[in-house]
C-alpha cells in the first residue's frame, strides 16, 4: 500500500489529476463558508441543530453543511442531481430522449446539455423557495422562530435566488471539471467531500462524550468495530453481482473466421445504489416540513414522521424496497439487452435469443433487486436502530449506515478503481494484490 502511493507521485500525470482535484474541493470548502448576503447565519445555524427530520435536513447533508449557513453554496449539488434523475426518467418515457442515449457521445453531449438547463432552472426555483422559507421560518422552524431576514421583499428574493443558482452552477462547473481533468466523477467527490466535511464534528462528539461520561472507554470501542463492520458489508452490497455467462457466436471478418467467445454479464445486486433511500427520505421529510406551518395543529404530524417512530421506520422501508425496483427496472431493462445481446449474435447457454432470454434476465434481476432492497433497507435503518436503542448521537450514528456510509463507499471505491487503472497502464502495481478492484 506505502509503495503504491509512492507509485502516485511518480506518475506526472496522475500526480496533477489528484493535486487539480484537491484544489477544486479545497475551493468547494471555501465557498461552503461564504455567507449569502442578507441572512442571520448565526441564528439559522443554530435553528438547524435544533431541529432534525425535515426535507431540509436531507439537503444539508448533500450540501456539506453549507445550507445551515445559508451560503453561496447552500444547495450545493442537489439542482444537478435532481435535473439528471429527471432526464432519465423522462428518457424511459420520452422516445426523442430515448433516441438521443443510443446515438452515442453526440446524445449524451446534447443530454448533458439539458441536464445544465435543467439545473438552472431547478436551481432559481429552490432559490426562490429557500428565500421565502427564509423570510418565513415559522414554516420551517416553527411558531418560536426568530426573523432570519433584516429585510425582506421581492429585492432580497430575487438576490438570493440569483446567488444560490450561482453557486449551484459554478459547482456544477466544478464537477465536470474535476472529471475531465481530475480523478473520478467530480459531483461524486464534491458530495463525498461535504459528508467526509461532517466527520470531524462526529469525532468530536464522541470524544465530548468520552469527557462527559456519557460514553464509557469499551463503548467507543464497539461503536468503531460496529462501524468497520457495517462499511463492510455495504463494500460488499456495492462490490456484489452475479455474473452470467454470455456465449457469443462465431463471426467472420474479411476471410478470418473467429470463433465464439464466452464471457460474462455482470448483473448488479445493488443496481439502483444510494438513489432508492434518497427518493424515500425525500417524500417522507414532505409531511413534517409543510406540518411545521401549521403551528400546534401540526405538532402531531411533526411527531408522526420523526425518524424515530415506527410508522416513519415502517414506511421508510417500504419506500426503499419500492424505489430500488422502480429505479432497477429504469436503468436496467431486460427487453432492450435482450435484443441487443440477439442483434450482436449473443446467447445466454441454455436459453433462446430475444423474449425468452428478456424473462430469463428479469426473472434474474428480481431476484437480486429483492436481496439488495433488503440489504439496502437494513443499512439505511441502522442508524436510526443505533440511536434509538443504544443511545447513540445522531451525528455519530449517520455514519454508522445510511446515505452517508452508501455514498462515501461508493465514491471511494470509483476513485480507488480510477487510480488503480493509471498505475496498472503503467505497469506498476494497484493497491490490492487480491480481489476485485484490481485490473478492472
Amino acid at each position: 500500500m506505502i509503495e503504491s502511493l509512492r507509485n502516485i507521485f511518480k506518475i506526472p500525470e496522475l500526480k496533477n489529476r489528484i493535486l487539480f482535484t484537491l484544489g477544486m474541493i479545497l475551493i468547494f470548502r471555501l465557498g461552503c463558508h461564504l455567507p449569502t448576503p442578507g441572512i442571520d447565519g448565526k441564528e439559522l445555524a443554530r435553528m438547524f441543530a435544533a431541529s432534525t427530520g425535515t426535507i431540509f435536513s436531507l439537503m444539508d447533508l448533500f450540501a456539506g453543511g453549507a445550507l445551515r449557513q445559508m451560503s453561496v453554496f447552500a444547495l450545493g449539488v442537489m439542482p444537478y442531481i435532481s435535473a439528471s434523475i429527471i432526464i432519465s426518467l423522462l428518457a424511459a418515457v420520452i422516445p426523442a430522449l430515448e433516441q438521443l442515449q443510443k446515438e452515442g457521445e453526440a446524445g449524451r453531449r446534447k443530454i448533458t446539455q439539458y441536464t445544465r438547463y435543467g439545473t438552472v432552472g431547478l436551481a432559481l426555483i429552490q432559490g426562490l423557495g429557500m428565500a421565502a422559507a427564509m423570510e418565513n421560518p415559522e414554516a420551517i422552524f416553527g411558531p418560536n422562530a426568530p426573523m432570519l431576514v433584516a429585510n425582506p421583499g421581492w429585492l432580497f428574493r430575487l438576490e438570493t435566488a440569483v446567488t444560490i443558482c450561482a453557486g449551484s452552477v459554478f459547482l456544477m462547473w466544478l464537477g465536470e471539471q474535476i472529471t475531465e481533468r481530475g480523478i473520478g466523477n467530480g459531483i461524486s467527490l464534491l458530495i463525498f467531500a461535504g459528508i467526509v466535511a461532517r466527520a470531524p464534528q462526529a469525532a468530536g462528539a464522541l470524544v465530548e462524550g468520552l469527557r462527559t461520561g456519557e460514553f464509557k472507554p469499551i463503548q467507543a470501542v464497539g461503536v468503531l468495530i460496529v462501524m468497520l463492520l457495517v462499511i463492510a458489508a455495504v463494500v460488499m452490497l456495492t462490490q456484489g453481482q452475479r455474473r452470467l455467462t454470455v456465449q457469443h457466436a462465431k463471426r467472420i471478418v474479411g476471410r478470418r473466421v473467429y470463433s465464439g467467445q464466452a464471457t460474462y454479464l455482470p448483473l448488479r445486486v445493488n443496481q439502483a445504489g444510494v438513489i432508492p433511500i434518497i427518493f424515500a427520505s425525500a417524500i417522507l421529510m414532505f409531511p413534517s416540513t409543510i406540518a411545521a406551518r401549521f403551528g400546534e395543529a401540526g405538532r402531531t404530524i411533526q411527531e408522526m414522521f420523526q425518524p424515530r417512530t415506527a410508522l416513519y421506520n415502517v414506511l421508510y422501508a417500504a419506500g426503499i424496497i419500492f424505489f430500488t425496483y422502480f429505479y432497477t427496472a429504469i436503468q436496467f431493462n431486460t427487453a432492450v439487452v435482450g435484443d441487443n445481446m440477439k442483434r450482436h449474435g449473443s446467447f445466454v447457454p441454455g436459453i433462446r435469443p430475444g423474449r425468452p432470454t428478456a424473462e430469463y434476465l428479469d426473472k434474474i434481476m428480481g431476484r437480486l433487486t429483492l436481496v439488495g432492497a433488503l440489504a439496502l433497507t437494513a443499512i439505511a435503518l441502522f442508524p436510526v436502530i443505533v440511536n434509538t436503542l443504544l443511545d447513540v448521537p445522531y451525528i455519530i450514528a449517520s455514519f454508522m449506515g445510511g446515505t452517508a456510509l452508501i455514498i462515501l463507499v461508493g465514491v471511494a471505491l470509483d476513485t480507488v478503481r480510477q487510480i488503480e487503472s493509471h498505475l496498472l497502464m503503467r505497469h506498476y502495481d494497484g493497491f490490492m494484490k487480491r480481489g476485485r478492484i484490481r485490473g478492472r
